[in-house]
């Protein structure tokens, strides 16, 4: 958790000495996790076979960060505890795919 506090303070310093957190409404960070999350689909477009797993891993990880850092500055906005809502949703899945059910399948909980 001491990781996670020091990743969230430095996002959030970064962002304050820019004088940034104007444009850091719910709207916009939900808006660039998406842009990020395209450039991060753009790595893998046109590829096929083998080719799929072998991007560019500074691209990957620049466009993972990317992600990542406005997904938790939007979580820390809200007072949300990433690792928590994860878990939250690892429970709520488990619930909707059991794996009797699930296990093999790409189909959507309520296909099974």
């Amino acid at each position: 958790m001491e990781k996670y506090r020091q990743v969230i303070d430095e996002l959030i310093k970064f962002r304050d000495d820019r004088d940034w957190k104007q444009f850091h409404d719910s709207k916009n960070l939900a808006l660039a996790i998406s842009l990020e999350a395209a450039e991060l689909n753009e790595l893998f477009l046109w590829k096929k076979g083998d080719d799929v797993e072998n991007v560019k891993k500074d691209r990957l990880k620049e466009e993972l960060a990317d992600i990542l850092s406005f997904s938790f500055l939007l979580a820390e906005k809200h007072n949300l505890d990433v690792f928590d809502i994860v878990l939250e949703k690892i429970k709520s899945n488990n619930e909707k795919y059991p794996v009797d059910k699930a296990k093999g399948t790409a189909r959507k909980y309520n296909e099974l």
